[in-house]
């Protein structure tokens, strides 16, 4: 008896992958992907079942917010048991910050969610969409010798590298190597074979899958820098605003001995408010305490983010705020792994 094809959906939200340049005036515009096969006929090459679904208007990836994340999520979660696997297009300036949020929202995955798009549209000559988007529906149909997905997570496909979702960020806007895992190693790469990294796919405790769409926006950032204007930035530390704060700090952790800025974390916590500390480095992890200048942090309450990137932080503190009413909980939850977001 021969097998039955991997079925994938693939999901199209907008993004430069998605774009051809019309003949007549020479603008992009997004094209109709149940007419995919017209511009990748490739495609028909893979053994694989392929139904495409596309936003009824392209989202613009500077427009993603979290209402849009739901409508991802949500289709994962209505077609879970009619695909194998998912291949979400998307535009690359917010691809981790969407990846990280699904991630969160779509607990208990044990098949693909593979986010990809690509630097130049698809209608170009040159176009790096047709490889991330080759690759990324075969990874999300790879299964292992038992017959089980080798992926069972959210990741990122980009230029020949598959990253957790939840660990990536962007970081060029004219490279086709857009995309990083600074604190993770790469779940694959694609070279004439892919190869996986077997030992660094997630796999979850959880019986089923656990669909939890509700984000809180009540969220605020704040990039530490010489010479900051506290008191343009107190706006983010009222109660009335805000449920939690990130700080991007410097290094390991470290920020600033100002006594008024440190007056304004210490009211905001003692107000039930939540700081949460991030470096700003792309790379390495919160050490508070390690340096004079955070254990300050330390003393107070505020918690480490460890190595968690900014996509995650945000979108892990979004979730939690509207998921986790007991804050002591949220607490323990904040500082350990959900996902395989941050290292332990």
């Amino acid at each position: 008896m021969t097998p039955s094809k991997p079925k994938i959906l693939i999901i199209y939200t907008g993004g430069t992958i998605g774009m051809i340049k019309d003949p007549e005036s020479g603008q992009l515009k997004s094209f109709d992907f149940n007419h995919i096969h017209k511009h990748v006929p490739e495609i028909h090459r893979l053994n694989v079942e392929l139904t495409t679904f596309s936003f009824q208007e392209p989202i613009d990836s500077s427009e993603m917010n979290p209402l849009y994340w739901v409508q991802m999520a949500q289709m994962v979660k209505d077609n879970y048991e009619k695909y194998d696997g998912f291949v979400i297009l998307h535009g690359s300036d917010t691809m981790a910050f969407s990846a990280s949020a699904l991630s969160f929202m779509l607990q208990g995955l044990k098949k693909p969610v593979i986010f990809t798009g690509s630097q130049l549209p698809i209608g170009t000559i040159r176009t790096d969409g047709k490889e991330n988007l080759i690759t990324a529906i075969e990874i999300a149909a790879d299964k292992d010798d038992q017959g089980q997905p080798i992926v069972q997570e959210v990741a990122v496909y980009f230029e020949y590298s598959l990253y957790r979702g939840n660990r990536s960020s962007k970081i060029s806007a004219n490279q086709f190597e857009a995309f990083s895992s600074p604190n993770y190693s790469e779940l694959a790469k694609a070279g004439i074979k892919i190869e996986y990294n077997h030992d660094k796919l997630f796999r979850t405790k959880l019986s089923e899958l656990t669909y939890l769409p509700n984000m809180s926006q009540r969220v605020g950032l704040l990039k530490i820098y010489p010479g900051f204007p506290v008191e343009a930035y107190k706006s983010l530390f009222d109660r009335a605003l805000t449920d939690a704060l990130i700080l991007e700090t410097f290094g390991a952790g470290n920020a600033p001995s100002d006594n008024g800025f440190r007056k304004l974390i210490s009211h905001y916590i003692e107000a039930g408010g939540i700081v949460l500390n991030i470096t700003q480095c792309s790379s390495g992890s919160v050490q508070q305490g390690k340096y004079e200048t955070s254990s300050f942090f330390s003393k107070i309450g505020v918690i480490s983010g460890k190595d968690l990137t900014t996509e995650a932080a945000l979108t892990k503190l979004m979730f939690l705020l509207a998921n986790e009413v007991d804050k002591k909980k949220l607490v323990e939850e904040l500082e350990k792994s959900i996902c395989g977001e941050l290292t332990e």
